[in-house]
């Protein structure tokens, strides 16, 4: 991405125009940006962020970037009242009759996409706040406003009688961004989660989505650095959080490696690097990148917080549990986002270490599992659901002598969907397997409980996936009906039958029998409710099901709501 200076003039001698000048300087403040110049970047933009629509979009997109990586409720709010300034300084520039592209000037056509993405980044930051998208459903007229918007600037793209102006490139880029970025976000969504949305009777087409970001990606507008950060989101993070890692590595290193070879020492792009490496199952490679996105710049420690969980995570796989204890205690001291989760991530480690070991730390597992309960926060009025689970898990410990959890940091992980990433590397597969069947050990010498049946559960759901990535395919499969077998037993973790039968689903899938992979997965959508990480199933369940039933092609045409 070349960045250029001001220039008043163009080469046939004619003036540029206040939206070609204004274009061009944030693509200077871009440019600071990505150099870890935050505080440059923001202090150009700054001075012109009343009367430029430009200035102000760019300006509350990084704060935007800046509250998504710390969670930080204080930074959440700020962002949305940016973004809220920066859309009313769109609205000034836009045309105040009916849509007609033909009686639009470049200006108020630019000022549409602007407003649009105004929106679409405030529903985003919504989302961010509520992942079973309550706050989500709230602004859904800001949704539907948005995309519709999108939807009328891609049809006078796609029309002949279109003059292009002087900015028409990033104009396209931003129609790509939008009609990209709905198609994409829309075909993850469950489709009870649509209906609510009151997006009745129709889905977004991910193929189409992922080739509109790809197509904004490489064209070196205003909007390729956000298309690209969508993509690589998307590929790395979204797939495995949101659905079943679906995400494709190859194209997110293929997108990265320009910027990274521009910016080397561009503190976003480290850290793509070394999630990448992390899901290719290279975690000393990883932990490598994470370090040098550390080293990079000290100025937003939010980067290196979201640097510390991904290392957390790195060596969690390697089941390096006093690393693994050192990075969520840094995260307790220095993250707002989730206190409660963080003191449950430390007492998880600790569980895994011999009375010795704990004893260097000066902290006790059973203490730190006390305090989680009075950890909880509430973010825009709603609680994290991670919180929810980790409250619950850590309530057996409110008794005098409470019965230990089975590998906390292992089940922690199936929630972030890490079997997924190990999977890829037998022997962290098969260490994972040797720690879960020592847990199995323990639960079967000790006294039966009334938590005994869960707990069980809990090692079987775990095993099956090791052991499905390992290629024991039947024998995966008979722990995952273990599970079902137990449901009536099952006392508190309720989420495991939901979530067996998805495995059980996605293991059929891959064995080419689809039809019982759908009635398995359909069963779980439909049958099961009010259990921990529910939201987080059915973004998964839904993935599996695209994937049961097949893609559509490119070409197929972008969504299309049943009404206005």
């Amino acid at each position: 991405m070349k960045m250029s200076g001001e220039t008043e003039t163009l080469s046939n001698g004619s003036e540029k125009s206040d939206l070609s000048l204004a274009l061009e300087d944030c693509m200077v403040a871009l440019d600071l940006f990505l150099q870890n110049d935050f505080e440059g970047a923001l202090s150009r933009l700054r001075t012109r962020t009343k009367d430029s629509m430009y200035h102000a979009l760019t300006y509350a997109t990084i704060l935007e970037m800046q509250a998504m990586m710390t969670f930080n409720p204080e930074d959440i709010l700020t962002a949305g009242n940016t973004m809220k300034d920066a859309q009313a300084v769109c609205q000034r520039f836009r045309k105040k009759s009916s849509f007609n592209s033909k009686n639009f000037t470049e200006e108020e056509l630019h000022a549409e996409v602007c407003y649009a993405e105004c929106l679409l980044q405030r529903a985003a930051l919504t989302f961010l706040q509520d992942e079973n998208m309550i706050s989500f459903i709230k602004g859904g007229i800001k949704v539907r406003n948005s995309y519709q918007i999108y939807k009328e600037l891609h049809t006078v793209l796609q029309s002949s009688g279109f003059a292009q102006g002087d900015n028409h490139g990033h104009f396209e880029g931003g129609v790509k961004l939008g009609v990209g970025a709905f198609n994409l976000m829309l075909s993850l969504l469950p489709t009870r989660t649509l209906r609510l949305l009151e997006f009745v009777g129709f889905s977004g087409n991910k193929e189409f989505g992922l080739h509109q970001l790809q197509e904004g990606a490489v064209e070196h507008t205003f909007r390729s650095f956000l298309c690209n950060m969508l993509l690589l989101c998307y590929h790395t993070f979204m797939s495995f959080i949101l659905g079943t890692g679906e995400g494709d590595v190859k194209d997110a290193e293929k997108l990265l490696q320009p910027y990274l070879k521009q910016y080397p020492k561009g503190s976003i792009f480290l850290f793509f690097a070394g999630r990448i490496e992390e899901i290719k199952g290279n975690l000393d490679a990883a932990i490598k990148r994470f370090e040098e996105c550390c080293e990079a710049q000290q100025h937003w420690k939010q980067f290196h917080h979201m640097c510390y969980w991904e290392l957390m995570w790195c060596f969690t796989y390697k089941r390096h549990w006093k690393m693994a204890y050192f990075y969520a205690d840094l995260l307790s001291k220095e993250n707002a986002w989730s206190k409660a989760t963080y003191a449950y991530m430390k007492a998880a480690y600790l569980s895994m270490l011999s009375p010795e070991d704990r004893q260097t730390f000066g902290e006790s597992e059973i203490a730190l599992f006390r305090q989680v309960p009075g950890l909880k926060q509430k973010i825009a009025g709603k609680s994290l659901p991670t919180e929810k689970f980790a409250i619950r898990k850590a309530r057996r410990y409110n008794v005098e002598r409470p019965v230990p959890l089975p590998a906390p940091p292992l089940e922690m992980m199936y929630i972030w969907n890490g079997y997924t990433v190990i999977g890829k590397h037998k022997d962290l597969t098969e260490g994972m397997l040797k720690t879960l069947e020592e847990e199995q050990q323990k639960l079967e010498t000790h006294p039966r409980t009334d938590f005994s049946i869960d707990d069980q559960c809990v090692i079987s759901l775990l095993k099956g996936l090791c052991l499905k990535h390992l290629g024991h395919q039947e024998e995966a499969e008979h722990y995952f009906t273990l599970v079902l077998c137990n449901e009536t037993q099952i006392k508190y973790d309720h989420y495991l039958v939901p979530n067996a039968l998805l495995e059980h689903g996605l293991l059929c899938l891959e064995q080419g029998r689809r039809d019982e992979a759908v009635k398995l997965l359909e069963t779980a959508k439909q049958n099961y409710k009010n259990y921990s990480m529910e939201s987080r199933t059915h973004f998964r369940i839904q993935a599996a099901l695209h994937k049961a039933r097949g893609p559509v092609g490119v070409n197929g045409e972008p969504c299309v709501p049943a009404s206005p």
